[in-house]
C-alpha cells in the first residue's frame, strides 16, 4: 500500500494537520473580494456618494457636525483601503498556498506571501488607475502605496501566526538552585573538551 502524502495546514493554528483544501475554494474566495473591491471602485461608491449614507448614521450615533464628519469620512474610507487590500493579500496568500507545493509542506513560505504581495500591490495599481478615468474619482499613488502596506502587513502577520515567534526556551538546569557554581563550571568545561 503506497504511503498517503502529507496533510497541509491551511492558515490554522494548530500544528495538527487537515484535510486539504479544494483550489477552487481558496481561489473562489479570493475572486468573490477582487469582485467587491471593483464594487467599490465605481462611481456609485465614490466619496461623494458615501457621504450621504455615512453622513445621517454619524450623525445620529456620535452627533458629528458637518466639518468634524469630513476628518471621520478621511479616516473611515481610508481604513476601508487597509481592511480591504490586507484581506485580500491574505486572500491571496491562502490561495497560492493550496495551488503552489512548497518542498516540506511548510505552515508559511515566502514563495506564497511574495506571489500574494505583488499580486495585491497589483490589484491596488489597477484599482487606482481604473478610478482616474472616473469622473468622480481620483487615482492616487498615495492610495496604492497604503494598499501596498496593508498586503505587507497582512503578510507580516500571516508569517507570524503561523511560524510562531522564536523564543529561545531557558535552560531549566539553569535556574536549580541545588546545582553549584562549582558544578555549573565543570559542565560547560566539560563541553568545550
Amino acid at each position: 500500500m503506497p504511503p498517503k502524502p502529507k496533510d497541509r495546514v491551511l492558515l490554522s493554528f494548530t500544528s495538527r494537520p487537515s484535510r486539504p483544501e479544494p483550489r477552487w475554494k481558496a481561489w473562489l474566495a479570493a475572486g468573490l473580494w477582487l469582485g467587491l473591491i471593483v464594487i467599490e471602485s465605481s462611481n456609485s461608491l465614490s466619496s461623494e456618494n458615501t457621504s450621504r449614507f455615512l453622513y445621517p448614521i454619524l450623525h445620529f450615533l456620535l452627533g458629528l457636525d458637518p466639518f468634524q464628519f469630513l476628518d471621520w469620512h478621511f479616516y473611515l474610507r481610508k481604513s476601508g483601503h487597509v481592511i480591504g487590500y490586507a484581506v485580500m493579500s491574505a486572500l491571496f496568500y491562502r490561495a497560492w498556498r493550496v495551488t503552489i507545493p512548497v518542498r516540506g509542506t511548510p505552515r508559511w513560505s515566502i514563495v506564497w506571501a511574495r506571489i500574494a504581495f505583488f499580486m495585491t500591490t497589483l490589484v491596488a495599481s489597477l484599482d487606482e488607475w481604473h478610478q482616474s478615468f472616473l469622473p468622480s474619482r481620483t487615482g492616487r499613488v498615495y492610495d496604492i502605496l497604503l494598499d501596498s502596506t496593508a498586503a505587507l502587513g497582512a503578510q507580516v502577520l500571516i508569517c507570524l501566526l503561523l511560524k510562531g515567534w522564536r523564543r529561545t526556551e531557558p535552560n531549566p538546569r539553569d535556574d536549580d538552585p541545588s546545582r553549584s557554581e562549582k558544578d555549573s563550571i565543570e559542565e560547560q568545561a566539560s563541553v568545550g573538551n
